[in-house]
């Protein structure tokens, strides 16, 4: 994939503080690449996120990326594969990617990950 041709939207939960911080670490780090990065807030776009086939309900629980190719269909990415779509964009985050990716690492990540998701969203009674 060249990620220097590809458009990204990034489907976030504006509603959470963590969230928006992440993604301002995300833009820091990226620098001026993280301008070819369309940051999209999803509290209220129940329709939009239906639209593109992402359930709303889902959309909260795990990050999604859309990733549009020329002359290819674009593709969405959900919870780890879009972080490390998102990470593989950026120099610094780029190791970061590939450790994540590891067989042993990747499926105690994404446990850990929808725990605290999980424990978030109950905390703020969003779910």
């Amino acid at each position: 994939m060249d990620h220097d041709s590809s458009k990204v939207c990034v489907y976030f939960d504006g509603a959470c503080a963590s969230c928006v911080r992440d993604r301002n670490n995300y833009i820091r780090l990226a620098g001026k690449s993280s301008q070819k990065v369309c940051w999209v807030d999803i509290t209220g776009k129940e329709k939009e996120l239906h639209a593109l086939g992402i359930d709303p309900h889902q959309a909260l629980t795990e990050l999604h990326v859309k990733i549009e190719n020329k002359n290819q269909p674009a593709i969405i990415l959900r919870e780890l594969d879009a972080y490390v779509a998102l990470m593989k964009r950026t120099y610094w985050l780029r190791p970061l990617a590939w450790i994540i990716v590891l067989p042993i690492v990747r499926p105690v990540l994404s446990r850990l990950y929808h725990y605290l998701v999980c424990k978030r969203l109950k905390k703020s009674q969003r779910i």
